[in-house]
C-alpha cells in the first residue's frame, strides 16, 4: 500500500488518500456491514478439526490489497508459464515418461505418489489440458519479488470468495471505488465455463456442462453452489448420474438428459468405486470408463495430484526449463529435499532456522516453523525427518509483506499471500486479482482460513 525505501508506491497514491478522508468509526462501522451480511448470504466454510464449529465465515478486511499493472503482467506471465509446464509434465509422466528418463525428476517421486493414478497411463486429454483450474500461491518476500510459495493442481478452492469480496466492496465502499480503474472479476464463471465446456467430446455442438459436488456437508460447499450459479449450469451430485455404454448421463425431471463436461470438486479417489475406492458413495459407477474413452471431459484430469505435491514443486525450475526452455518467471521459495542427501543433511543442521513441511498435506497442518518452535516441537519434527525424510521439504521462513488490516479497531500490518487463479481450457486465462489471504494473528505467518486467517478484495489497477 505504502511502497518499500525508495520506491514509493504511486499506483495507490488516490486509494491512500480516501482511505485517509474516511474516520476510523466510518471504516470499522463499513466493516461490520460487511460481515453481517457475508454471514446473512452464507458465505461460509467448514472447519473439519473444530466439531462444534460446522460453519464459520471467512473473516473479510475491508482494507483492499492494491497491485499495479507491473506487478500483474508478472504474475499474469509466470502463472501461465507455470500451468503449461505441468500440463507438459503430466502428460508426459501418464505417457512417454521422458523427464524421468533423462534424470530430472526421480522416478519414485511420481510412481510413489499417493495420487499418480496408473489408469491414466496412455489416456490424452482434450488440448493436452489436464490442469484447468489452479491455484498458484504466491508470497512477496523482503526484496519484493513475487515467489510460489506452492501449485494447487487438483481442486483448488478459494474463487467464491474473489468475487463476492468485489461484490461486497462495491456495495459497502463504491465512494472507495470510483473511477480508480480496477480490472473486474465477475467474468469468473464465464471463463470457466468456456473452458470446461472445451473438454467435451469434438463432435458435441452445445456441451452440456454440469458441476459435481461431494455434497453439503463438504467444507467447499458454498462455493460449488455459487461457481453452479455463476457457470450456470446444474449442480449435482454422484447420485444424480449414471453411465450407460460409456456415456454419461443425468437425471433430471424431464427424463435422462446427456452429460459432456464435468467440473468436478470431488478427489480422485471417491470419483468411480469401480476403479478407485470401492466404498465411495459419492461418486459414479462407470465414470471413469466414460472419460478414458473421450465420451465426457474432466476438469481437473484425473491423477493431477502428483504434480502439485511439495515434492515435486522443489524441481518445478527444473520441469519449465526442460519442457519449455525457458528461465521460471516467478521463482520457487529456496527449497531443501529432504529425499535427497545434500537436502536432508542441511535440514537437519538447521532445524531452528527453516521452515518443515509435509509434501502431502495442505492448509497448512504439520507445518514447523523452525525460528518459532519450541524445543519440544523441534525434537518432533526431526524424529519424523529421520523416520521418512522423503516425506519432507524445508525452507527458509520467508519474511512475507504485509497489508494494512483492520484490527479490533485500529489498523496494524499483517502478513498476506496471494493466490491467483488460472483457468485453462484451448488456452489460459488468468482472474485479475485472485485471493488475497490475510493472517488475522499478530506475527502470524499461516493465512490458511482452517488455521485462523481472513481474506481481503485485490484490486488489479489497468494500465
Amino acid at each position: 500500500m505504502f511502497g518499500g525505501d525508495g520506491a514509493p508506491a504511486e499506483h495507490a497514491a488516490m486509494v491512500r488518500t480516501r482511505l485517509g478522508s474516511l474516520t476510523l468509526s466510518d471504516l470499522v462501522r463499513r466493516a461490520e456491514i460487511a460481515e453481517r451480511e457475508l454471514y446473512n448470504l452464507g458465505i461460509t466454510f467448514t472447519v473439519y478439526s473444530e466439531r462444534d464449529v460446522i460453519d464459520r465465515i471467512l473473516p473479510f478486511d475491508v482494507i483492499p490489497r492494491i497491485i499495479s499493472p507491473r506487478d500483474w503482467d508478472i504474475i499474469e506471465r509466470g502463472s501461465k508459464q507455470r500451468v503449461a509446464a505441468l500440463n507438459m509434465f503430466l502428460h508426459d509422466v501418464y505417457h512417454d515418461g521422458r523427464i524421468i528418463k533423462e534424470g530430472v525428476v526421480p522416478a519414485e517421486l511420481i510412481y510413489g505418489n499417493a495420487y499418480y493414478r496408473e489408469q491414466m497411463r496412455g489416456v490424452s486429454v482434450p488440448h493436452g489440458s489436464y490442469v484447468n483450474v489452479c491455484g498458484v500461491d504466491l508470497v512477496r518476500d523482503h526484496l519484493g519479488q513475487f515467489k510460489v510459495l506452492e501449485d494447487n493442481a487438483r481442486t483448488p478452492s478459494g474463487v467464491s470468495y474473489v468475487v463476492e469480496n468485489r461484490h461486497m466492496m462495491q456495495r459497502t465502499f463504491p465512494d472507495l471505488m470510483d473511477e480508480i480503474g480496477i480490472r473486474p472479476v465477475s467474468d469468473y464463471g464465464q471463463k470457466l465455463l468456456e473452458a470446461v465446456a472445451d473438454l467435451a467430446p469434438e463432435q458435441v455442438g452445445d456441451p452440456q456442462v454440469v458441476l459435481l459436488s461431494p455434497g453439503v456437508f463438504n467444507s467447499a460447499y458454498f462455493e460449488h453452489v455459487f461457481l453452479a450459479r455463476e457457470m450456470g449450469v446444474p449442480l449435482v451430485e454422484g447420485s444424480d448420474l449414471f453411465v450407460e455404454e460409456d456415456r454419461v448421463w443425468m437425471r433430471t425431471t424431464a427424463g435422462r438428459a446427456p452429460v459432456h463436461a464435468i467440473y468436478r470438486r470431488l478427489d480422485d479417489a471417491f470419483l468411480d468405486p469401480e476403479v478407485f475406492n470401492p466404498e465411495s458413495l459419492l461418486g459414479v459407477p462407470g465414470l471413469f470408463s466414460a472419460y478414458a474413452k473421450g465420451n465426457v471431459g474432466l476438469a481437473n484430469a484425473v491423477g493431477t495430484g502428483c504434480a502439485d505435491d511439495k515434492a515435486v514443486y522443489a524441481y518445478m525450475p527444473r520441469i519449465i526449463r526442460f519442457y519449455l526452455d525457458e528461465d521460471p518467471i516467478l521463482d520457487n521459495v529456496e527449497t531443501h529435499i529432504c529425499r535427497e542427501r545434500e537436502g536432508f543433511e542441511y535440514t537437519m543442521a538447521n532445524l531452528e532456522n527453516l521452515v518443515v513441511k509435509p509434501v502431502g498435506e495442505s492448509g497448512g497442518y504439520g507445518i514447523v516453523i523452525g525460528p518459532r518452535a519450541t524445543r519440544e516441537e523441534i525434537d518432533e519434527v526431526r524424529a519424523k525427518l529421520q523416520a521418512d525424510p522423503a516425506n519432507f521439504i524445508s525452507q527458509p521462513m520467508i519474511d512475507l509483506s504485509v497489508c494494512p488490516t483492520l484490527i479490533d479497531g485500529t489498523i496494524e500490518p499483517r502478513h498476506v499471500d496471494l493466490r491467483p487463479f488460472v483457468v485453462t481450457g484451448q488456452s489460459s486465462w488468468v482472474l485479475p486479482g485472485g485471493l488475497t489471504r490475510v493472517a488475522l494473528r499478530r506475527g502470524s505467518l499461516v493465512v490458511n482460513s482452517s488455521q485462523g486467517g481472513g481474506s481481503k478484495d485485490t484490486w488489479v489497477l489497468e494500465p
